[in-house]
């Protein structure tokens, strides 16, 4: 009896799957396993993976490794994902000309405008002038509550800006009367608190400033409105043209300040963002601030490609030759960089939250960018230097025995209820392959960028993420509102409540519905808005992907001639991309799902359940 191993390197994860073969040719499976992938995919560091995974698999059936007689790998292109660019636009502020803020806790609600006084001077005030006082953190909160209910009978006092977070503390102690130039003061106004400004120092003292606090669930109208500005500050067409910017960034905030300032400037760029060259049939140049769709048509009209490259000395340009760098360190080919090329990529548009250049808090405005996955070959496929290492470290052959589409298709046949012809997705985390398998045994394959890792880079980007394992598990899972300590309410607006209190620590937050677990999404971010990013990314990466791959293998490119795809990979365990799928692929009438490989697997273990099957053949 031979032991067989068949191992699936993929981005993310390698799988094993562990066969056994008679002397009469009689074939079993025995068992399967899979680890995280050690290293860049097809790139020497997968051997510690892939040992690990063979251990637990033979470890399974109580069996040394040196039990093997043979390890089947499959042919693994690299696919490695970044951002083309930073952004393609830019908002700049020049001249202390904006706040663009969002605290967590303003205070007081309405618009005021008036001329910017530090608390420092407020003695310097003049009846009848309006003014919107800023105190610095070196005063406490009971201080600037006494100096403003000492001059609030005689000031014109409209709004308040605070460096510290103090700005609940404070309204609470103000007396509630508030001078608005009549005769009398008028007790219950309340007054717009913006609180949190980290440079605060550089607000310029004697500038008109607006000021807009948004009331509790809602966001301002004003200040987000290059009208509305333009109202409260007096601007001409001109002026407010030039607003544009801050009142795009200001979009959604529950408070923000604009200031006045005779020389600011407030402008818009657009980024050098350079061109992608497309080295196919036919050589095809696309600028990248094009967008997305243009860059995807651009690569459809070039034909099979060679390569892929961007503008010298662009942003675009140095983000492809960083890719092919950094594959060309992993593979040790420094000295044949014209054999590292980049034969796909998938662009998609996206938005990233930026800091505003001369902003005054830190604040961020979300700009333009395009996020791209490249799949990176080396002429030289450096999985054979993976067998070659395996055989040395195990004493057991290895070879390189099948392309991944292919293997992945044989695995899928093993999923109750199909039959030729055949079609498949395989959904990774770098790429997605497609491949149909005719019922006179042909295969037609194609090797696609982007897959799961653009997912998770679109939704830490979109949402300002600190942590990429918190846009993982956003990716992963689906979520739900902690709006009292015995139920919360889900995604999909149901209610489900509990026996037993829950954490207290989870009360008010969106957290993730992880198995076994609840997982706190410490950011403050609507469950609506991270629903809506997480549901887009998904659809700009896996349905366009999916949609683009079977055009290209199916028979004469028409999708309507697949009768039937099988959802294979790490993907297609996820709990709606076979979903989104199922309703795109309807419009073709196309019949979708996931698979079961071997009927106990599920999606997983296709390639590797492929690799022994074509062992057999």
């Amino acid at each position: 009896m031979k032991l067989i191993a068949g191992v699936d390197i993929g981005n993310s994860t390698t799988e094993v799957c562990i066969g056994a073969v008679g002397e009469d040719g009689t074939f079993r499976f025995l068992s399967s396993a899979s680890r995280m992938t050690t290293g860049t995919k097809g790139t020497l560091p997968n051997v510690l993976g892939i040992k690990a995974a063979l251990e637990e698999a033979m470890e399974k059936i109580r069996q040394p490794l040196s039990a093997l007689d043979l390890v089947r790998l499959n042919e693994a292109a690299p696919v490695i994902g970044d951002t083309a660019m930073e952004t393609i636009t830019e908002t700049i502020i020049t001249e202390s000309s904006m706040i663009g803020h969002n605290p967590s806790t303003p205070a007081g609600a309405g618009v005021a405008v008036g001329e910017l006084l530090f608390l420092e001077n407020i003695w310097k005030g003049k009846p009848g002038v309006p003014y919107i006082v800023v105190a610095g953190s070196k005063f406490s909160y009971e201080e600037v509550a006494s100096r403003l209910n000492q001059r609030i009978p005689e000031l014109d006092i409209r709004g308040l800006i605070l460096q510290a977070d103090e700005a609940v503390l404070v309204e609470n102690r103000l007396n509630g009367q508030m001078y608005d130039g009549s005769a009398e003061s008028h007790p219950g106004r309340k007054m717009p608190i913006v609180d949190e400004v980290r440079h605060i120092s550089k607000v310029p003292e004697g500038k008109t400033a607006a000021i807009e606090v948004a009331l509790p669930g809602t966001s301002i109208r004003m200040l987000s409105n290059p009208y509305g500005i333009a109202t409260l500050l007096n601007l001409n067409a001109e002026e407010t043209k030039s607003v544009t910017p801050i009142a795009k960034s200001l979009v959604g905030k529950r408070s923000a300040v604009v200031i006045r300032t005779p020389h600011g400037n407030m402008r818009e760029n657009v980024l050098p963002a350079g061109e992608v060259v497309f080295h196919g049939e036919r050589e095809v140049k696309i600028n990248i601030d094009a967008g997305a769709d243009e860059i995807m048509n651009a690569l459809g009209s070039a034909g099979e490609i060679r390569d892929i490259d961007g503008q010298q000395d662009t942003n675009v340009g140095n983000m492809l030759r960083r890719i092919k760098t950094s594959m060309a360190d992993v593979a040790k080919e420094h000295e044949h960089d014209s054999d590292i090329r980049i034969t796909d990529i998938l662009a998609v548009d996206t938005l990233a939250p930026v800091e505003i250049s001369g902003s005054l808090a830190g604040e961020t405005c979300m700009e333009k960018a395009v996020g791209i996955a490249a799949m990176v070959k080396t002429r030289h496929l450096p999985m054979q230097k993976i067998a070659e290492r395996l055989e040395q470290e195990l004493h057991v052959k290895a070879v390189v025995a099948g392309v991944e589409a292919v293997m992945a298709s044989l695995g899928a046949m093993t999923t109750p209820g199909t039959k030729l012809p055949l079609a498949i997705l395989d959904m990774g985390g770098g790429s997605t392959d497609a491949a149909v398998l005719a019922a006179d045994g042909s295969v037609r394959t194609t090797h696609q960028a982007g897959a799961g890792e653009l997912v998770s880079m679109l939704i830490q980007t979109e949402l300002g993420l600190h942590s990429r394992t918190t846009a993982e598990q956003i990716k992963k899972y689906p979520m739900g509102k902690v709006e009292s300590l015995f139920h919360m309410r889900l995604e999909n607006g149901a209610m489900q409540f509990f026996e037993e209190s829950i954490d207290p620590r989870y009360y008010g937050h969106v957290v993730l519905l992880s198995p076994g677990e609840m997982l706190k999404i410490d950011e403050d971010i609507p469950m609506e808005r991270i629903l809506e990013v997480r549901r887009e990314a998904k659809k700009k990466v896996f349905v366009r992907n999916a949609i683009r791959a079977l055009k290209i293998v199916a028979p004469e490119n028409d999708l309507r001639k697949i009768p039937n795809v099988v959802l294979v990979g790490g993907s297609a365990e996820d709990f709606e991309i076979p979903e989104m799928l199922m309703e795109a692929l309807a419009d073709y009438r196309i019949v979708c799902g996931r698979g079961n490989i071997r009927g106990v697997e599920g999606p997983r273990n296709a390639v590797a359940t492929g690799l022994l099957l074509s062992y057999l053949s």
